[in-house]
């Protein structure tokens, strides 16, 4: 089950679980979509994988299976992102 991780790993941007921005590697890496489309060019700074758009659990199942609330510090390395951009920015996620 998906953590539903509350926040952007880049810029700290709020990502409730409703949200239409919020985009996922998968290992569950989490960041919002702007984030992944301009400073990231969709390559995790984590894994080196690209991303998903994460899926909107339905309110109900949230009341019994609640998003985290556990906050991974925001911010990433430019120096260490532009190695695994280096690495994998040229081939598709599929491929990587």
């Amino acid at each position: 089950m998906l953590a539903l991780r509350p926040s952007c790993e880049c810029c700290g941007k709020s990502l409730p679980p409703d949200a239409r921005d919020a985009m996922i590697c998968s290992f569950e890496c989490t960041f919002c979509e702007a984030c992944v489309m301009s400073r990231l060019s969709n390559v995790c700074p984590n894994c080196g994988g690209g991303f998903q758009l994460r899926p909107i659990r339905p309110k109900a199942m949230l009341e019994r299976r609640p998003a985290s609330t556990d906050v991974h510090p925001a911010g990433v390395n430019e120096q260490e992102h532009r190695a695994f951009f280096n690495r994998y920015g040229a081939i598709p996620p599929s491929e990587r």
